[in-house]
């Protein structure tokens, strides 16, 4: 059967993201479709010119994904009208919050064939930390009514949590067809397995400077351990940017002077400080897709300490025999240092659980094989 060329419309809410978690998928695509993307303007001239050596075709709006911003939202609806109406495309897959929301109700509006958002994650918006706020309640209308059961919508999660959970919620109905992917896989080629330093123990996180991710209990486990090991290190990648979730100013000054990590900021390849590094830690609560981070330390061989929290312990084999790392409860900095210093102290584990962690990357996370997935969905064939 030859696959007619569709014409397919990506829209993020971040440049970064497009080569980081897209660009195996759109390599894919390429070959048989045409394929455009709608992103906040991209400033880094590298990512811009990887486009167009593809052969994508590139429109920017103004989008602010990490804040409520009426004016900004309101210009990316109005910028995606006018886009799908000039190039009218057959296929419409945004990816995160705000491109899902606002990107759906466009593309029902426009009557675009096929849509299929792909949530990555459900972030703060679901967290069960107390009375909801009213960003948070406008996000479930929103997105409730965005995703409202058609047939033109297949919505691709990277987790079942989020899906039983929106279930739950009465976001979606029973009515809404879905995919289940492993989040945005691993390019296995490109993180390649080295044994980890068990000569020089240090830990590494890589997150975005913001609560739900974990840095506060990052920060507070690093200490205990220091207290006991001064030897080993403690390392963590990751921008500190304008978002309502952001570290408070004072974790943050701390974080930068008191030498207890090693703070590196955004960094445009992490893979240099995997190699270096022991373990990968990511004590997160944020409502994960599955994160990249963690897929990307077992791809290069590095056992995990993460939280039973969802996307993250997807992340994790339960087999025993094939474990790859640990569970800690949420927001517990004590557990959290105590599989520190199990790590620190059973050093043989370090590289067992990360030989193991890179044959879960293989069997279950490799891009290729979800992309396979991925690819169905946006054609229609699955």
């Amino acid at each position: 059967m030859v696959m007619d060329r569709k014409k397919i419309l990506i829209s993020c809410d971040s440049p970064r993201s497009l080569l980081d978690f897209r660009g195996k998928l759109m390599e894919a695509l390429i070959e048989k479709h045409e394929v455009m993307v709608f992103s906040p303007k991209i400033d880094q001239e590298s990512i811009s010119m990887r486009l167009k050596e593809m052969g994508v075709k590139i429109y920017e709006n103004e989008l602010n994904p990490s804040n409520v911003s009426i004016g900004s939202d309101l210009k990316y609806l109005v910028a995606l009208h006018k886009v799908i109406r000039a190039v009218k495309p057959d296929v419409f897959f945004p990816y995160t919050f705000k491109p899902v929301i606002y990107g759906s109700f466009v593309a029902k509006y426009c009557r675009v064939q096929r849509i299929t958002p792909m949530l990555t994650g459900l972030g703060y918006n679901f967290l069960d930390t107390g009375p909801r706020t009213w960003v948070q309640k406008i996000t479930r209308i929103l997105l409730k009514l965005s995703l409202r059961a058609s047939k033109r919508l297949h919505i691709i999660f990277q987790n079942q949590d989020d899906y039983e959970l929106l279930i739950r919620e009465h976001v979606l109905t029973k009515r809404n067809k879905f995919a289940v992917v492993n989040g945005s896989g691993v390019d296995l080629s490109s993180y390649e397995y080295s044994p980890p330093n068990v000569q020089q123990i240090s830990f590494l996180m890589i997150a975005r400077l913001i609560n739900a991710k974990g840095i506060k209990e990052y920060y507070e486990a690093a200490k205990l351990i220091k207290a006991k090991f001064p030897e080993v290190e403690f390392k963590l990648i990751g921008p500190y940017d304008d978002n309502i979730d952001a570290i408070s100013d004072d974790l943050y000054a701390k974080i930068r002077s008191d030498g207890t990590i090693q703070y590196l900021g955004l960094l445009e390849d992490v893979r240099p400080y995997i190699r270096q590094s022991s373990v990968v830690v990511l004590p997160s609560y944020y409502g994960e897709g599955v994160p990249r981070c963690l897929l990307e330390g077992m791809a290069m061989g590095r056992a995990l300490i993460t939280c039973n929290s969802v996307g993250c312990r997807e992340t994790i084999n339960p087999l025993l025999r094939k474990a790859n790392g640990f569970l800690v409860p949420v927001k517990d900095a004590r557990q959290l240092a105590s599989k520190m210093e199990y790590y620190i102290r059973h050093t043989d584990d370090i590289a067992r659980f990360g030989a193991n962690g890179r044959k879960y990357a293989t069997e279950k996370f490799d891009v290729n094989k979800v992309n396979e997935t991925m690819i169905r969905v946006l054609e229609g064939t699955y």
